[in-house]
Formats: structure tokens, C-alpha cells, sequence
């Protein structure tokens, strides 16, 4: 077993394409576009690594090794170039009653099994599975999570230290006074103001960047009262050192940690992946599914080995990255060098800058991701589908990302299969002979059982009923118990029954659940099932 997981995680690494843009093919242009977008994402970085890092209450510098780490891992071998991962708001939520009971060494335990888990995920190639996310789930994820990282950036509104951050915003603390929150609100909408504007004159720099960098500026040199980076915490430290979870290595510990490591996997890859796909359609990049698991699971191990938190992929950041021309792995690699290079050497000028400069870069994140468009569309599309965005949307700013996802898969799929369960009928007609033909029409599965049996009138039927499925499926366990159900009602009364026209992969279906199949004179490319056939005779060939 372990020998076929390590092969598949060789395969899965070796038949991914690395690299998007080769660092070696980059021009001096775009070399350049990738470093500065680097740094536009690093300055994102610190507020929110010190934000989630409160939330799951431990140190900031737990959540800025967190972002370190997991984001320059997953830079270097992850799925999508281009990707942001770091510390989320989506984990934080979790681990925070883990810490409160048992302690921060159990949190960086679980964070090990966590990458563990999904390693194996994606050596088992379990990545494939986000393509049965519907399209609208993916609308009610981008519109639920934009709204989220909006109520995220409230508590910066908030006197420091008031605020209880979780990962859907702030709620209880104190609004800054009126003398800090006049300029604060006009801070950032200059931040936004040029995010806007700048791009239609010159693309040098990356909008963001500017306008933290003139936001900055103005603070400083006008000497501006408004909250700083250095409100929320220190974030002065030194490099991130080896050290193994000092935990008991007893079942009890595995009995604790596993259930948490389980949930933050799952998170961690649903929204992973999720945004994957969101940034593969804006860079017209596909696949690297199975590889961003292992990589997201590959950072993780590393991350709790070195007093990180854990993180998974940044819709946000990714967000920023992307549109400030971030298409290589340089950008995600630079991000988190500059992150340490803050932590190490530059943290008290970092301290400097003026969180409205973020939150002015956030909420155009916030208005990018957003799907506008999905407005638009709620009247024209289904009304399930668009319930479904409605519902997946809600269910991401009241709980979290990966039950939202679950209740709209599951959502999608009941409605799929009341529609095909509606879908089933029949026309019949008499045959010269004297038997009477049943031609069904629609997926006969679990859903639509029930409405296979009715379709039959068994005491008015001919002596010989033959049952065609040319333009039907039988497509599970479900659906062979309503034809051994229907062939049961005939034999009963003394009636022949045949079944005709079964594709290959029914027969297959029929012959593992132990249904014999028995070639039929007039109907040579299909076959006939003859479970009653063999047994009692009923069945048998034309």
C-alpha cells in the first residue's frame, strides 16, 4: 500500500507540468511584474496571518510562520502558478477550540496529520473529485466568500483589541472614534481610488501596490492618527525552528487530534481546489488537482513541524496576485520571502503602514470576486440552481466554506435526481403475436424504481411481456430490485417476461449482482437478462 501510494505520488508530480512560466523563459519585464506583485501580496499577508492567528488563539508569529511556509511550499509545487496560500479564517474557526482545551503542541500534531491526510489524498487522486461541484455552487463560493473577507475587514474599524475576529468578522468591540474613523474611511477609498484608476494610465507598478505605498506615505508624512499594522501585534521574530510536537505519542493523543485533522483537511482542500478552478479560468490554466492536494498537504506537514498553524489556498490573495499580473511561481515564492524578510529585518517600517491601505486593497477584492453577474442571472436560470447559489452563499458567511459546498452538492444532486425520477415512462403496443412490448424510456436508478414498477399492469398483461431498455439505462442495485420486482409480479402469475435490449455495462451490472445473461436469436448485440429464466423458466430466449 504504501509502495502504490509513493508511485502515485511520483506520477502525479512528474506528469504535472511545474512550472507555467519557466523563471529561466521570464522576461526582465515580467520578472519584475512578479517580484512587485509578490510584495503587494506579502503586505496583504500580515493582517490577516495576525488576524486568524488571534482567532485560533495563538501567537501572531504562529500565523505569519503559517503563511510563510504553507505559502512558499505550495508556490513551488502546487497545482496552480499563480496561487496564494497562507493562514485562513476558514481553519482558524476550527482549531480554536482545539487550542482552548488541550494547547498549541496539540494544534501543531494536528496540523501534521492534517498534511498527512491530504498527501494521501492526493496520491489516491481523490482532486479529481472538485469537478462534481456544480456551477452554481462554485457562484454561491466566490459570493460567499467575498462577503466573508468584507466582514473580515470590519474589525479593523475597530478600536485593537475590542474586536472578537472569527473567520466570518467582527462582532463586540468598540468603533473608533470619529477623529480616527473620518480619515480611515477616506484613506480607503484613496487606496481603492487609484487600485482603480491607475491601471488606466500605466501598469508599471501593480495598482495595489501604488496605493498602499501613497496611502503609506501620506500617513507617515502628514503624521495621520489612524490605526497601524503595529496596533494588531508585533510581528518582529526570528526564522521558524524544527520542533516536534511535544505531545504524548499515545492513541488517546491520536483519539483527540484526529477528528480535528480530518475537518481541516477537508476545509483546507475544499476551498483549495476551489480556488484552483476559480484561478484556472481566469488564467485558462486546467488540471493540477491531485498535485495541490499533495502540495497544500505536503506544506501542512512541514508547517507543524515548525510552530506554523496550518493554512490552505487564499481566495483573496490569489485575487490580488493574479490581477496585479501574477502568472508564475515567482510571485508565490516571492510573497513569502518577503514575509520573512518582514518577520526578520523589516518588521517596525511594516509596523508603519496604515491598515486602511489593506482594507482599501480588500474591499476591491472583495468587489472583483464578487459574481455580479450571478445577480443577473437569478431569474433566468432554474429556480434551483438559483436556489442553490442563494443557499451556498448564505451558508458560507453563517458557518464555513466546506459545509456550504456539502449542502450545495447535495442539494444539486437531490434536485438532479427528482428531475431524471420524473423522467421515466414507457410506450407500449400489442404484437401481431399476441404480446405485449413495454419500450422504456429514461435512467432507471434508485430515483426512479418505484415509477418502473407502476409503469407495468400485471393482471391485465398478455402471457408473454417484453421489456425493451434500447432508450433506457439500468444504471444501479436499485434498479435491478424493481426489475426482479416486476419479473416477480409475472412469475407469480404464470406469465413470461423478457427483458431486451440492455447496453453492455447493464449486463455487466446484472451479471456481478448474480443475473445470468442468455443470448436472444433475434436480438444478437445485446442479450437478454434471465435471472427467472434460469430458475424457473419464465425467462428465456426469443
Amino acid at each position: 500500500m504504501t509502495r502504490a501510494l509513493l508511485a502515485r505520488f511520483a506520477d502525479t508530480l512528474t506528469s504535472t507540468e511545474l512550472h507555467y512560466k519557466p523563471i529561466a523563459q521570464a522576461s526582465a519585464g515580467q520578472l519584475k511584474t512578479e517580484i512587485l506583485s509578490g510584495l503587494t501580496v506579502a503586505l496583504a499577508l500580515v493582517p490577516e496571518a495576525v488576524a486568524f492567528a488571534f482567532v485560533a488563539g495563538v501567537h501572531p508569529l504562529v500565523g505569519l510562520y503559517a503563511a510563510f511556509l504553507v505559502g512558499l511550499v505550495t508556490a513551488l509545487i502546487g497545482g496552480r502558478p499563480g496561487m496564494i496560500s497562507g493562514a485562513t479564517g476558514a481553519l482558524a474557526v476550527v482549531m480554536v477550540a482545539l487550542v482552548a482545551q488541550h494547547g498549541v503542541e496539540y494544534l501543531f500534531a494536528t496540523v501534521v496529520l492534517m498534511g498527512i491526510i491530504q498527501v494521501t489524498a492526493g496520491a489516491l487522486g481523490w482532486g479529481k473529485f472538485i469537478r462534481l461541484v456544480p456551477h452554481p455552487v462554485m457562484l454561491g463560493f466566490v459570493n460567499g466568500l467575498a462577503i466573508v473577507i468584507f466582514l473580515a475587514q470590519l474589525s479593523q474599524f475597530q478600536v485593537p483589541g475590542t474586536a472578537e475576529v472569527s473567520g466570518h468578522g467582527a462582532s463586540g468591540g468598540a468603533w473608533l472614534p470619529m477623529t480616527q474613523m473620518v480619515p480611515m474611511l477616506g484613506l480607503v477609498a484613496l487606496t481603492m481610488g487609484i487600485i482603480w484608476g491607475l491601471p488606466k494610465i500605466s501598469r508599471v507598478v501593480p495598482a495595489p501596490l501604488a496605493g498602499i505605498a501613497v496611502t503609506a506615505a501620506i500617513v507617515i508624512g502628514f503624521g495621520i492618527d489612524v490605526p497601524r499594522v503595529g496596533d494588531l501585534a508585533s510581528i518582529q521574530g526570528g526564522l521558524p525552528s524544527f520542533h516536534i510536537p511535544a505531545v504524548p505519542l499515545t492513541l488517546e493523543t491520536f483519539e483527540i487530534i484526529l477528528p480535528y485533522a480530518v475537518i481541516l483537511a477537508a476545509i483546507g482542500l475544499i476551498e483549495s481546489l476551489l480556488t484552483l478552478n476559480l484561478v484556472g479560468e481566469m488564467t485558462g490554466q486546467k488540471g493540477g488537482a491531485s498535485q495541490e492536494c499533495i502540495a497544500q498537504g505536503a506544506a501542512n506537514t512541514l508547517t507543524g513541524f515548525f510552530g506554523g498553524m496550518g493554512g490552505c489556498a487564499m481566495i483573496g490573495q490569489s485575487m490580488i496576485n493574479v490581477k496585479s499580473g501574477g502568472r508564475t511561481r515567482i510571485a508565490g515564492v516571492a510573497a513569502a520571502l518577503f514575509l520573512l524578510v518582514f518577520i526578520l529585518f523589516a518588521a517596525p517600517l511594516i509596523e508603519l503602514i496604515p491598515l486602511a491601505a489593506l482594507v482599501g486593497v480588500m474591499f476591491m477584492v472583495v468587489i472583483g470576486t464578487f459574481a455580479w453577474n450571478s445577480l443577473k442571472i437569478l431569474t433566468r436560470v432554474p429556480k434551483m440552481d438559483a436556489f442553490v447559489i442563494l443557499l451556498v452563499t448564505v451558508v458560507t458567511v453563517l458557518e464555513d466554506l466546506a459545509v456550504a459546498v456539502v449542502v450545495g452538492v447535495i442539494a444539486s444532486a437531490l434536485e438532479y435526481a427528482w428531475t431524471n425520477a420524473r423522467r421515466i415512462h414507457a410506450k407500449s403496443y400489442d404484437t401481431p403475436e399476441g404480446a405485449k412490448v413495454y419500450q422504456v424510456q429514461g435512467p432507471l436508478f434508485f430515483g426512479s424504481a418505484e415509477g418502473f414498477i407502476e409503469l407495468f399492469d400485471t393482471e391485465k398483461d398478455p402471457s408473454l411481456v417484453i421489456v425493451d431498455f434500447a432508450e433506457s439505462r439500468v444504471a444501479d442495485q436499485s434498479a435491478l430490485q424493481a426489475i426482479e420486482a416486476v419479473a416477480g409480479k409475472y412469475e407469480a402469475l404464470g406469465k413470461r417476461i423478457e427483458l431486451r435490449h440492455l447496453s453492455r455495462d447493464c449486463r455487466w451490472l446484472l451479471k456481478r449482482s448474480g443475473h445470468l445473461i442468455v443470448p436472444a436469436e433475434d436480438d444478437p448485440d445485446y442479450g437478454i437478462a434471465a435471472h427467472y429464466g434460469v430458475r424457473t423458466g419464465i425467462i428465456g430466449g426469443h
